[in-house]
């Protein structure tokens, strides 16, 4: 992304609200007088985002040594797998390397022994073959362990709004009551 604006003032920080060093991951928090103070006519959604005088982007990031900004994922998106936190979107990079794989959403959905069982959600390109196994076996090459999906769902199409954007409520909606009578690999 880059540098934060110099007139507003910019922290990565942790469940606590307390800074974290650089290169480690934690939720992009801004505060301005120049930044909007709430969303109109959603008190709910104000409360959660301006905490403690800053605004909570929902965005999770990195910040380098020099200022930089990388962001990592959505704090919605973040899976906690057996108490560990997972980026979706580093999961998604690398189902993605698959050559028969032409778009990938992974999210969390209930599990008893896991809390959230990583599960990616994969659309195959057009005449291309690929089974839960194999995509499973492939993201085990560049994972760690606790990252590779326990799940693989196929489906032809990933649900999206009118924009293009990615709706991953709706799969969360759609697979996560019956995420015990899903196949996987454990």
């Amino acid at each position: 992304v880059g540098r934060p604006i110099p007139t507003v003032e910019t922290r990565i920080v942790d469940a606590e609200m307390r800074d974290v060093p650089p290169g480690e991951r934690g939720e992009i928090v801004h505060r301005s007088p120049q930044l909007l103070t709430g969303y109109w006519g959603r008190p709910e959604e104000t409360a959660e985002a301006f905490r403690g005088g800053w605004f909570h982007s929902g965005d999770v990031g990195t910040m380098d040594e020099e200022g930089y900004i990388t962001i990592v994922d959505r704090t919605k998106d973040v899976i906690n797998t057996g108490g560990v936190l997972v980026a979706s979107r580093e999961v998604e990079d690398a189902i993605l390397t698959h050559p028969a794989v032409s778009e990938c959403a992974v999210i969390g959905l209930p599990d008893p022994r896991w809390i959230e069982a990583v599960t990616a959600v994969v659309v195959l390109r057009q005449g291309q073959r690929a089974t839960e196994a194999a995509l499973i076996e492939h993201a085990r090459r560049t994972l760690a362990a606790y990252k590779v999906p326990k799940r693989v769902i196929l489906v032809e199409a990933l649900p999206r709004n009118t924009a293009g954007k990615l709706l991953k409520r709706e799969l969360r909606a759609t697979y996560g009551g019956q995420a015990e009578a899903l196949p996987g690999v454990a």
